[in-house]
């Protein structure tokens, strides 16, 4: 060696500069301790009450810095020593750039893209759930520390998939309240962080509050809609998880939506947001808008006569972020024509002041905090690479396999054509609200590993417009062993803003593949990739396509996970997190109708599994295995005293039971436990998601049946495990009256988890005398 440096410590040296880079990179938000004018300010002292640093800060600004603070795109008060914030970065399933707040290069050119939410969903995995987000919160505090990112992540979407149509459907966890609700809290702990006290990893925001689920359907658009709704709907369906982010994920923000409910734009709306966000759940932290929602509903919907009447309206109601310049431009007018004064400014300039605060954002130095350590090795690490993979394996869900057709042995199917529009994509994989992912494994790519394959397209692009391009399809399936067509649906199909128009496969796509099944001389396999269901009932009864597999959107990794599934090496667990619907459930069903429960007399079907009744492709929950489970339900109670106060007494109902008010219960640690059998009586380890439904006493109040748990359990081959699932009865067996009252029924409550069915007694118990 001459002169230089060994390996060994060149690589020491390299990684000292790469931290020393990282821990330098991020000059202090506020606070610096460089800054001898505002160190020693209250607002800059950890050591004193966040509540009393916030209003230290506030009684320091004046009108015009308040009013410049009230935008995502807040301004910088200099004379402070306050940098500039920008509020709006996502986080759906991945730290996204779609929001000015986050950008990508130089040490940061991508992060970890996760499959889309609705595919995350299907996994049933609370505990995979909040895995992601503690990931996802490591990407995006090493981006912060770079200066490439914010630490305000509007995300998780949790908005409810009530019409199979919707574009964004795709964002959220699906169509089941409990779901939905658990999604929130796990996903949102995994964000945030387990700090002491009230202290922020990053902070997360639900959305969009609240029944939003329409973005542009035949003539309609979010901008203009009310949504007229029940206060029985609002109750036990489209406010359950946003209830749950608040008073179980302890979640920093909650965003409000474009549409007006009941004729009441949300963002303005003080029952919405002041009584029911902060009053009833208790919200610590902030209320956003989405982004020109104030602006909306002055000039689209003309809710108010002026721009500071809205401005008055929204800060009144209990917004206390404006996404857009709205607020800024017109908040300080009035306050000075005199319909809002400026206590109500601070007010809500103190929530976000808070979080911020939390956030360690005016505790000086970044890198001498939590998390200061991060940086680039910490993002699109292997680890959560793997994890993204693991994701997108636990995620896909096997509809069909007849025959059994899967998995495909490399042994016996040496050569696969792999045919589709779908079939080679990467960018489609990781659907919306996505950012740049690390790196892409397409389907082609995936099963090439496994396989020999040929590879034709077969359309130009899922439009599918024409024809063309079959002849090279139906060649390669008939020289392969076996076929497997990658179809289905991508953004140019189902998006923001663009609500489809029906179920069925676009274009030529089914008839591709029923060209392609036929030509095939070995086994044929169709892949979906959609957020939303598809009616396949033509594939699902053709004898000729053994497997069928639905992708969702699976992320960076989804190529290989698709493989891994295909090829036996990953057993499919993954269950519908949404019910798939024949195209002949739509016939004369608006989007815009948005009751739950069905009136078959007025040719209405019901919305979701717990009210729709009807044909079905596959139901919620559906999902095959490569092994056989067989479900018992070892243990649980066959009646159940429900505690209430003896000055209450029950309401006589038209479910022709009685039932209790939850309120008049006590609740606390009223729970059952069923303890279940789950056998795996196949030749393959796998994983079961037990589903456990109850079926309340009959009538107008209750759905026809709901899900009141779900927990998945991995079985090795011909073997047993025991599982112990809590329901707690106020909050997973009640039902919800017509006046949005939440009451449990007396009397008998079927319990089923598969083909295991149990019965449960509730009966009222008044200082400890059984009523029946």
């Amino acid at each position: 060696m001459s002169g230089g440096i060994s390996k060994p410590t060149f690589t020491l040296f390299f990684f000292l500069f790469l931290f020393a880079s990282v821990q330098s990179a991020r000059s202090p938000f506020a606070c610096d301790p460089k800054d001898g004018a505002t160190k020693k300010l209250p607002f800059c002292q950890i050591n004193l009450p966040i509540g009393d640093r916030v209003k230290d800060l506030i009684g320091r600004l004046t009108l015009q810095e308040k009013v410049k603070l009230l935008g995502n795109n807040a301004a910088a008060v200099p004379r402070l020593g306050i940098e500039g914030y920008e509020w709006w970065s996502e986080a759906l399933h991945g730290v996204s750039n779609v929001g000015p707040g986050t950008k990508f290069g130089g040490e940061f050119p991508g992060a970890t893209s996760f499959p889309q939410v609705i595919t995350t969903a299907a996994s049933f995995n609370a505990s995979l759930w909040e895995e992601i987000g503690r990931v996802v919160s490591d990407e995006a505090r090493a981006m912060y520390n770079g200066e490439m990112g914010g630490l305000t992540y509007w995300s998780p979407n949790v908005n409810i998939l009530r019409d199979p149509r919707w574009g964004r459907g795709q964002e959220t966890p699906g169509e089941d309240p409990v779901v939905a609700a658990v999604y929130a809290e796990r996903y949102v702990r995994g964000l945030q962080g387990n700090e002491e006290g009230d202290r922020l990893k990053v902070a997360a925001c639900c959305k969009h509050y609240t029944a939003y689920d329409l973005d542009n359907w035949s003539g309609v658009d979010r901008f203009h809609f009310n949504a007229k709704v029940s206060k029985q709907d609002i109750e036990d369906t489209f406010d359950v998880p946003f209830r749950s982010c608040v008073k179980e994920g302890k979640v920093a923000s909650i965003m409000c939506s474009y549409n007006q409910v009941n004729g009441i734009p949300t963002c303005a709306d003080p029952e919405l947001l002041r009584k029911t966000i902060r009053g009833g759940w208790g919200l610590n932290g902030y209320i956003v808008s989405d982004c020109d929602s104030v602006g909306v509903f002055y000039e689209s919907q003309h809710y108010t006569r002026t721009p500071e009447e809205a401005a008055a309206d929204a800060i009144k109601a209990g917004l206390d972020l404006d996404c857009g310049p709205f607020l800024a431009q017109h908040t300080e007018n009035a306050v000075h024509t005199g319909i809002l004064k400026e206590a109500a400014i601070d007010a809500n300039l103190a929530n976000t002041v808070a979080v911020q605060m939390r956030l360690g954002m005016f505790d000086g130095e970044p890198s001498a905090q939590p998390y200061g350590h991060l940086g680039p090795r910490d993002v699109c690490s292997p680890s959560h690479q793997e994890l993204a993979l693991e994701a997108a394996r636990q995620g896909i869900v096997l509809l069909k396999n007849h025959g059994p057709a899967l998995p495909l042995s490399p042994r016996r199917h040496h050569t696969i054509a792999v045919i589709g529009p779908n079939s080679d994509v990467t960018v489609t994989m990781i659907g919306n609200y996505a950012g740049v992912a690390c790196g892409y494994t397409s389907p082609l790519q995936g099963i090439t590993k496994y396989a020999k394959t040929i590879h034709e397209k077969g359309c130009g692009d899922v439009a599918c417009t024409d024809d063309k391009l079959f002849a090279g399809a139906v060649n390669a399936a008939h020289q392969a062993d076996a076929t497997v067509l990658v179809m289905g649906l991508d953004q140019s199909i189902e998006a923001e803003f663009r609500d489809r128009t029906g179920l069925l496969l676009p274009g030529f796509q089914q008839e591709l593949i029923s060209e392609v099944s036929k030509a095939s001389k070995g086994p044929v396999v169709l892949v979906l990739m959609s957020g939303g269901p598809v009616d396949v009932t033509f594939a699902n009864d053709d004898p000729r396509i053994g497997g069928i597999v639905w992708a969702g959107y699976p992320g960076q990794a989804g190529g290989a996970a698709i493989a891994d599934v295909l090829f036996g090496a990953h057993n499919p667990d993954g269950k519908l997190p949404m019910t798939w619907y024949p195209q002949e459930y739509l016939n004369n069903l608006p989007m815009t109708t948005m009751e739950m429960r069905s009136n078959l007399a007025k040719g209405y079907p019901g919305r979701t599994y717990r009210f729709y009744k009807g044909p079905l492709v596959y139901p919620f929950g559906h999902g095959l295995s490569y092994t056989k489970f067989v479900t018992t339900i070892f243990e649980a109670p066959k009646t159940l005293a429900i505690p209430i106060d003896g000055r209450h007494t029950f309401n006589t109902t038209s479910i022709s039971n009685k039932a209790i008010r939850v309120t008049h219960a006590k609740c606390s640690k009223l729970s059952i436990q069923v303890h279940i059998d789950v056998k795996n009586v196949g030749s393959k380890d796998g994983s079961h998601t037990l589903l456990v439904f109850s079926k309340p006493p009959v009538g107008l109040w209750a759905p026809h049946k709901q899900l009141v748990a779900f927990q998945k359990v991995h079985v090795p081959a011909r073997s047993q495990q025991h599982v112990a699932i809590n329901i707690h009865v106020c909050k997973y067996l009640s039902v919800v009256d017509k006046a949005g009252i939440r009451r449990i029924p007396i009397g008998e409550h079927s319990l089923h988890i598969g083909d295991a069915k149990h019965s449960l007694s509730l009966q009222a118990s008044v200082l400890g005398v059984i009523k029946s």
